[in-house]
């Protein structure tokens, strides 16, 4: 049986309910820029053998709690496991990312994918939440995360990362349906790789769709948020009382903020490009934010990371109506390898102390 949970200032926010601060926590706290993360990377000898390995990403995972006081953890994982299931052998290249050495790249490829089983290829995922949690003893909540679809088949059909993604935007263009196949099955992917990390004991979701602002508008409507708003919609996440959070977080998704708040989550992720005060406005209340710090600031003075900090908290109230409720904060994306962890704690100290009541 599980410790009951000492921190829910994450839950609550997510509920749009009353807390006594702003809970915090940050994308990649769990990472390179921690001396401790680099050590135990030089021990295991690669990140697949570290994500792989249950003990080794429950270890990643609690390495930021011991040093800062956030409220969630997130799990030590990457958003390809998913096509690395489906067989397109997931591979990384020091200084290049992550590459499949089976991309897809027509329909008869897309055809032959199915739903990986959670609990066979993506065993050692579920074993790492229900390890974490386990390790977490209660303290604070644990976030667990899928890539977007249209994320997924980003690196699906590129092969890798990309700088201009014309494979895949040809393949919207040239052969449409073949795509919207690909975005279906991951779509199919996604709610069962959530909704089995929720049954091993993750207490909040969320879906990365780090390139959904490569998008055209008109395409993001076609291609990304037809698929976001399936897994809002139909990934089970419990009663009222109990229901497990859902954060859809996008880099670029500033224009479609309405139509976020209407896709069913319980939370939106938003990046820096947008003001909290204009976000909190156009999305009425319906949904929690989460975020939105430019991740720059973590390389400023002590002094400039609490102005910043304090501009974030003070321009989510203005936009609504004056309460911090509803309010996660976070960065506009995830840390970076270089980032100073004294930095850090200075942010963390930061929104706990501006925001508390």
């Amino acid at each position: 049986m599980s410790a009951p949970l000492k921190n829910e200032r994450l839950l609550r926010a997510l509920r749009r309910e009353p807390v006594d601060r702003t809970p915090v926590w940050l994308m990649r706290q769990a990472g390179r820029y921690l001396p401790e993360y680099r050590e135990t990377r030089r021990k295991a000898g690669s990140f697949l053998a570290m994500a792989k390995n249950p003990e080794i990403a429950c270890e990643i995972t609690l390495q930021p709690l011991r040093r800062f006081p956030l409220d969630a953890a997130i799990l030590f994982s990457d958003i390809l496991t998913i096509p690395d299931a489906m067989g397109l052998a997931l591979y990384f290249v020091e200084g290049e990312g992550p590459k499949f050495r089976h991309p897809v790249r027509d329909a008869a490829a897309i055809a032959k994918l199915g739903v990986p089983d959670m609990e066979t290829e993506l065993r050692y995922v579920m074993d790492a939440v229900r390890t974490v949690r386990r390790e977490l003893d209660g303290n604070v909540p644990l976030i667990g995360f899928s890539g977007s679809p249209w994320t997924l088949a980003c690196y699906m059909v590129e092969g890798g990362g990309s700088k201009d993604f014309g494979r895949i935007k040809a393949m919207a263009l040239n052969e449409p349906q073949a795509l919207h196949a690909l975005l279906s099955v991951n779509t199919d992917a996604v709610i069962a790789y959530l909704a089995a990390q929720r049954a091993a004991g993750a207490q909040a979701l969320q879906v990365f769709d780090t390139w959904g602002g490569v998008l055209s508008p008109a395409m993001y409507r076609e291609f990304s948020l037809p698929y976001l708003t399936r897994i809002a919609r139909e990934l089970e996440r419990g009663d009222d009382a109990q229901r497990t959070p859902l954060i859809l977080f996008g880099k670029g998704n500033a224009a479609h903020l309405e139509a976020l708040a209407d896709s069913g989550a319980e939370g939106v992720g938003v990046d820096w490009l947008v003001g909290l005060e204009e976000a909190a406005r156009r999305t009425g209340g319906k949904v929690a934010l989460q975020g939105n710090l430019d991740p720059a600031v973590v390389y400023g003075s002590p002094e400039a990371i609490r102005r910043e900090v304090a501009v974030v908290l003070d321009a989510y109230a203005a936009g609504n109506g004056g309460s911090r409720e509803g309010h996660v904060f976070n960065l506009g994306h995830g840390m970076s390898p270089d980032m100073d962890p004294e930095h850090v704690a200075v942010l963390v100290d930061a929104v706990h102390t501006h925001s508390a009541r």
